[in-house]
């Protein structure tokens, strides 16, 4: 096998990109260490040191203080259930409705697609979207932070319009054999739409994850808060409790409020990163993968 060689010039603008990407990717990435080593600092050190990516004193106070009750393990399994329920939901009714509206024989399609944009520009606005909810019993309910916002309107039009660019042909087969609507979407459009739903999926999991305005409105029991409000309820806690406790015993060490604000970044943000690279492998994936073509 011949040897390939290349030009100093094509050497060169590797090398720089492969410098020039580095750096980049730094500076996307050092801050979140700088967070998670944050966190395991002391004020004390927070305050000197403007910043570090290994603390000199190491101290898991933060996190001792955010775990010192059974509230936040509660609020992490109403997360995940909400963000787990809530992303079907929004896959079910998205996908579903993409679906209908990608045939362009179905009756009244372009009224229901004008619609749904126009709710792209106008929204009914807080007040209403909360009587709403209230008239229809979710409060209080995890149904309220999922059946609002059941559908994005952008969201759909974007599969809608990956389902309508799969080939006619594969729909013509597919009913040749005997397959009804529901065996075509399930057997066919699906498998073939991975790559788009596994963006989409990710998307709503975020949004789900990272909720916490939905929760203030509609739910008060605090055994049904989600971890985000949790997390917002210890940061404001742990700048007042600690005076009040410290006043009462002597003994009291404050916890750290830099490092409880640090660390309630890291518990809010590493689960949805451990979950991203099982889905990010699909979004290079081609649109027709083990398609028939023609």
């Amino acid at each position: 096998m011949a040897k390939q060689y290349r030009s100093a010039s094509g050497t060169a603008f590797d090398i720089t990109n492969v410098i020039l990407l580095s750096a980049i990717s730094l500076l996307a990435v050092l801050p979140f260490i700088y967070i998670i080593a944050g966190s395991f600092a002391s004020d004390a050190e927070l305050t000197k040191r403007a910043v570090f990516l290994i603390p000199k004193t190491f101290t898991t106070a933060a996190y001792q203080f955010i775990f010192s009750t059974d509230t936040i393990l509660q609020s992490i399994k109403v997360s995940l259930y909400v963000t787990v329920v809530g992303t079907a939901v929004n896959l079910f009714f998205t996908v579903t409705m993409a679906y209908a509206l990608s045939k362009r024989s179905l009756m009244g399609r372009n009224t229901v697609l004008n619609l749904i944009v126009f709710s792209m520009l106008f929204g009914g606005g807080l007040i209403p979207t909360y009587l709403v909810v209230r008239d229809l019993h979710l409060l209080d309910s995890f149904w309220a932070l999922m059946l609002p916002g059941a559908i994005s309107a952008f969201n759909l039009i974007i599969v809608k319009n990956f389902f309508q660019e799969l080939p006619a042909e594969l729909e013509e087969a597919a009913k040749i054999d005997g397959c009804t609507e529901l065996g075509l979407l399930w057997k066919i459009v699906l498998p073939l739409s991975m790559p788009v739903l596994a963006t989409f999926t990710l998307f709503y999991a975020v949004g789900h994850w990272n909720n916490f305005y939905s929760a203030l409105l509609y739910i008060n029991d605090p055994q049904k808060w989600p971890l985000q409000v949790m997390l917002r309820q210890i940061v404001l806690l742990s700048q007042t409790a600690a005076g009040d406790i410290n006043s009462m015993d002597p003994n009291f060490v404050a916890p750290p409020d830099q490092s409880i604000k640090m660390a309630v970044i890291v518990i809010g943000t590493i689960p949805i990163l451990l979950v991203y690279p099982f889905l990010q492998k699909h979004f290079a994936k081609g649109v027709l993968i083990g398609s028939v073509k023609g």
